[in-house]
């Protein structure tokens, strides 16, 4: 081909502009590689060891931890405060480290202090149950809402109260309603968790089984209402509703050391539960009783499920939201357990808060926090959806 004299060839103009376009193209590739290395390195977290424990270093997890907790502390304190004598949060704060005025000291802690309290347990042992269900099913609806843990001791306390004479006055004088609501939460969950039982358990039918037993519980809870006195309804009603309103140091104290003695027997069990998460035969391979692991922590979560509503009721959604919430805060694959008991807590006494000073009108803490899971109960199964239409 002839070209005039300065006239450059088609194909050298084309290799002047291609040539430093395709290094760039090679250079993002490297570099696109490089940096998914590097983010894979990042993301592989280091171990710590110190003796013959051993334990994953995750910094941003332990930050979302101890910010909860300051954030669960402050809400407290600040619950405590609020009322119709007004107590600073200084004067809050030195009371509870016992340098507070008689005064101050009489009204946190003989009046307002079981509420508070109450609270936090509950919020704990909610958040903390969870976790669980949500860890071992492997399904973020799972929690003692939908399994019908709940719906069990409501059940049982509502029989008791609309009942009179007989075994139900025998059963309350003996153990009271607040146990017999723990004993109601417990059979309810072995129920299901028998019913759920092929060779092992599957996620999608422990939902699906505890969402039957939940509405049957449901069931009767209503017949119950309907054919009761109407001052026994009213009764009922009040404590369906999960309030945390007239508690008092002896129900606070015995929910606050069984919540302990079973925190106790999750943070020994905490370690073999993070195989089981790939799975049960990853789980055996490793050497971890994995049926052994899921029975008795499913028996801790209804037994937390148990205690937080013989203490204040079926509050609603709190173990539904609190695991979702503390996972996507800490950027955990599966719900953190102790972040997830204090995000219980923080919602919980701060919707106690809101039940108390930002309405018009005092509700029972349970309706507020309906009012806050009913929405995000329907962005768990919108999201749900849009990744399996994917």
């Amino acid at each position: 081909m002839v070209t005039r004299p300065g006239e450059l060839q088609a194909g050298v103009v084309v290799a002047l502009a291609g040539a430093p376009f395709f290094a760039v193209l090679v250079w993002r590739g490297k570099f696109r590689k490089h940096m998914s290395e590097t983010a894979a390195r990042r993301t592989v977290a280091p171990g710590v060891r110190l003796g013959r424990a051993s334990f994953v270093w995750r910094p941003w997890l332990l930050a979302v931890t101890l910010l909860l907790a300051g954030a669960t502390f402050l809400v407290f304190c600040l619950s405590i405060g609020v009322g119709d004598f007004p107590i600073g949060l200084p004067q809050v704060i030195a009371t509870i480290f016992g340098r507070g005025e008689r005064v101050d000291e009489f009204v946190i802690m003989d009046l307002r202090m079981p509420r508070a309290l109450a609270g936090l347990v509950v919020g704990v042992a909610l958040g903390l149950s969870g976790a669980i269900t949500q860890s071992i099913a492997r399904n973020p609806l799972a929690s003692p809402d939908v399994l019908g843990i709940t719906s069990g001791a409501s059940a049982v306390s509502v029989f008791l109260v609309t009942v009179s004479g007989g075994a139900a006055a025998a059963i309350t004088g003996t153990v009271g309603l607040s146990g017999a609501a723990l004993a109601g939460g417990l059979g309810t969950g072995l129920l299901v968790y028998l019913m759920a039982w092929r060779r092992g358990i599957e996620g999608l039918r422990l939902i699906l089984i505890g969402i039957s037993v939940s509405a049957v519980m449901e069931a009767i809870t209503t017949w119950l209402l309907v054919t009761a006195d109407i001052r026994d309804v009213a009764r009922a009603q009040a404590w369906l509703i999960g309030s945390l309103d007239e508690r008092s140091w002896g129900e606070v104290l015995v929910a606050l050391w069984c919540t302990l003695a079973l925190l106790a027997v999750v943070a020994y069990l905490a370690f073999p539960l993070r195989p089981m998460h790939f799975g049960d035969q990853v789980a055996a391979s490793l050497g971890v009783r994995y049926a052994l692991v899921r029975a008795v922590l499913l028996l801790c979560a209804v037994l937390l499920a148990g205690v937080a509503v013989s203490a204040a009721g079926p509050v609603p959604f709190v173990a539904l939201v609190a695991p979702q919430v503390a996972m996507r805060l800490a950027r955990h694959a599966t719900p953190p357990l102790l972040a997830s008991g204090l995000a219980g807590a923080l919602l919980l006494i701060g919707a106690d808060l809101v039940a108390r000073t930002a309405l018009p009108v005092g509700l029972p803490v349970g309706v507020v926090t309906a009012a806050i899971g009913g929405p995000f109960l329907v962005y768990l199964l919108v999201r749900a959806n849009l990744r399996r239409d994917r």
